[in-house]
């Protein structure tokens, strides 16, 4: 397997410094091998690190030895089975970016179960009629200026344009936007841009630096990446250290559920296990066990980090207990099951279209297929969201929609919506008082949702408990008593 720039051979899957703006040549089996040796990396570091979820919150880890394995197979997890269901249809439908109405209705076919935090509550707003990306707006889901699934569904999107970190960040976004917005949104640049700046330099630091080209200047992301590359300089052989400057610096909520599943700790302990791991595969999920937090997710995109350095054939080479099945556990009206390497292939395929949009293609030369790719530049695609100007934007925007559904919509869910819509976006209270008759009836309508009244009266973040009051004074009633939705 060889790679080229421009005629000049390089060792496979090696470049000290991309050459952004130049055309890299890799061969269809090395791109195949990267992507799943990627796909891999992100299945063994979550499901290996489930042991290690939300363990090491006030101290860090203790695990000393590591040795990968899924001897049964992998199964579905929130880690890779959102990522699933996408991959399926965009394959299926021959689309890189899925229209948003359809991913609504994908969920609603597929996802029902095993969902947490900013993915279910966007769940019981879709049920509403609110689709995507509304349903990742702060004013709608109070999970979605903190929750990781910002970094943790957007791995396979990363893989899916090699050596393209913008390409690779608006797909990414595109979809991670279904639940999250703001800072979980520079996370989803900051690791789509770092896996597809991976296929072509084994260089962390190189890694880093496209990393770091792709967030917002005003991020606290970026801050928090120069961070841990300062402290882990300092303490090169004592990640302890920089785990406790880590906690100091960024734990804002005594450890609980904010701090525990919120992007800050667990981007730092992703950047703290590649830093301190250097490319070594077992070094870097072993970090991202110990630096703890949401463990299991860090190591996930920590690790499809180094498979698309390492690559698939060397990874099995270890001579790893791995089955190469995937176990459909969680995802109604899914396969039953299919391959590891299957679940790769798919995204190779989707690479396939991502290079030829983006202005690659593939050669022929000896009987071999070789891909042709326009390295991109990494930058920033999309900026920090100013939240008041997007609440200004909303209020503005969707009161003619709210005002219609209180007042003369004879759709149950459209008056349910709307009124749900008017509390996020303080028009109840005008509501109430002008159209008092017709503001209890879509009231009513709402409180007739109980799932969607279990994630709001039972909150477990701040901006959580804010809504809650809200809909409090704008009539609404608790549930009797907090339930499992699903």
């Amino acid at each position: 397997m060889s790679l080229l720039v421009l005629g000049v051979v390089l060792p496979a899957g090696w470049m000290s410094a991309p050459a952004f703006g130049k055309t890299v040549e890799i061969s269809a089996e090395a791109l195949r091998d990267k992507i799943r040796g990627g796909t891999l990396g992100h299945m063994l570091g979550d499901l290996n690190g489930l042991k290690h979820e939300m363990k090491y919150i006030a101290e860090p880890g203790n695990v000393q030895s590591y040795v990968p394995a899924l001897s049964e197979g992998a199964w579905t997890d929130d880690d890779t089975d959102f990522e699933w269901v996408y991959l399926v249809d965009m394959q299926k439908t021959g689309r890189l970016v899925i229209p948003y109405i359809r991913i609504s209705r994908l969920w609603k076919e597929h996802i029902n179960r095993q969902i947490w935090c900013a993915n279910e509550y966007a769940r019981q707003l879709m049920d509403l009629g609110i689709d995507p990306p509304l349903t990742g707006k702060l004013a709608f889901n109070p999970w979605s200026d903190f929750n990781i699934s910002g970094q943790f569904v957007c791995e396979s999107f990363g893989l899916t344009a090699p050596g393209l970190p913008q390409t690779a960040a608006r797909l990414g976004l595109h979809y991670t936007h279904v639940t999250i917005d703001g800072e979980p949104a520079q996370a989803t640049e900051l690791f789509t841009t770092m896996i597809s700046t991976a296929f072509f330099t084994n260089d962390i630091d190189q890694v880093l630096n496209a990393g770091m080209a792709s967030l917002d200047p005003r991020s606290v992301i970026r801050q928090i990446v120069a961070d841990i590359r300062v402290w882990h300089k300092q303490n090169p052989a004592d990640w302890r250290t920089t785990r406790r400057l880590i906690k100091e610096k960024y734990t804002h909520y005594n450890g609980a559920e904010r701090d525990r599943n919120g992007h800050e700790l667990n981007t730092a302990g992703v950047i703290g296990a590649v830093l301190y791991g250097q490319g070594d595969f077992i070094a870097t999920a072993t970090h991202a066990f110990n630096f703890g937090w949401d463990a299991d997710n860090n190591a996930a995109t920590a690790c499809t980090i180094i498979g698309v350095q390492q690559g698939y054939r060397w990874m099995m080479a270890q001579k790893w207990d791995i089955k190469d099945f995937y176990r459909n556990t969680s995802r109604d009206n899914m396969p039953a099951s299919e391959t590891i390497t299957g679940f790769a292939d798919r995204i190779f395929a989707l690479a396939d279209r991502a290079i030829a949009e983006n202005g690659g293609e593939k050669v022929k030369r000896n009987d071999e297929t070789f891909y042709r790719i326009p390295l991109q530049q990494p930058k920033n695609v999309e900026a920090l969201t100013d939240w008041r100007a997007q609440f200004a934007d909303l209020r503005s925007r969707l009161r003619p929609e709210i005002e219609s559904g209180i007042m003369g919509d004879k759709n149950p869910e459209g008056q349910a919506r709307a009124a749900y819509m008017a509390i996020c976006l303080d028009l109840a209270s005008s509501l109430k008082s002008s159209r008092p008759a017709q503001w209890n009836v879509a009231v009513a309508t709402l409180n007739g949702y109980p799932k969607l009244m279990q994630v709001l009266f039972f909150p477990r973040v701040p901006s959580g408990v804010a809504l809650r009051d809200k809909a409090v004074a704008a009539g609404l009633h608790a549930p009797a008593k907090q339930e499992k939705i699903w």
